[in-house]
């Protein structure tokens, strides 16, 4: 299974993101920051691709105890991600250009190298799959299935706010007062429960709680 020091830096992570997400909700909440109001169903969502796109797989991809071929995937997708967080952070609160068909165009960029990175490993792997990676494999899984609902997010969000993701009054969150984004969030909390559900099976899977 993964190493103690990841198992460690995973439970230590997991606290992280649930301050960030705190702060986070009063920057925007309470505040009143830029992009807007966001519901508790967005920040359930956000905090999750957050935890499983930037901490997670990176810190999966550093532990030696995984497959080299599996390890190559899981960091190639992270290092993408991390590429995409910087450049969408300026676009959002310095340049004021961001659109979420940029967003789209990398989510399909990497749901593509990661199935190239998958088709890969079955063709060299050889051998019986350990646990470890039938674990690593689910986790895969379980990134390829929120890339293809953040896709269908970013879509739904781009159409309810007409465009208007750029400038100073851009939108780039949806609240829970506003009509357009009712059926957004109610959306996104059908589908947070299996994706919460599977990150957490996972989770104690790798933390030991479940052989």
């Amino acid at each position: 299974m993964l190493s103690p020091h990841t198992r460690v830096l995973i439970l230590a992570l997991l606290g992280l993101s649930a301050l960030l997400g705190f702060l986070f909700w009063r920057r925007q909440n309470v505040r009143r920051s830029l992009g807007g109001r966001i519901s508790p169903p967005k920040l359930a969502w956000l905090l999750y691709a957050v935890f499983l796109w930037f901490l997670l797989c990176p810190l999966v991809a550093l532990d030696s105890a995984v497959h080299p071929e599996l390890r190559r995937v899981l960091g190639g997708f992270g290092a993408c991600m991390w590429v995409r967080g910087i450049a969408e952070l300026y676009m959002l609160y310095v340049s004021h250009n961001w659109k979420p068909p940029y967003g789209i165009g990398h989510d399909v960029l990497c749901i593509l190298l990661l199935l190239a990175g998958l088709s890969w490993f079955h063709v060299h792997h050889t051998g019986p799959l350990s646990h470890l990676d039938l674990w690593a494999l689910s986790l895969v899984a379980l990134v390829l299935v929120s890339l293809f609902i953040e896709v269908l997010y970013a879509t739904l969000f781009f159409q309810a706010v007409r465009g208007h993701t750029t400038g100073e009054d851009g939108i780039w969150f949806a609240d829970e007062e506003q009509a357009r984004f009712r059926r957004i969030n109610r959306i996104t909390f059908l589908c947070n429960v299996p994706l919460y559900t599977g990150l957490a099976a996972l989770l104690c899977v790798a933390l030991g709680f479940v052989l």
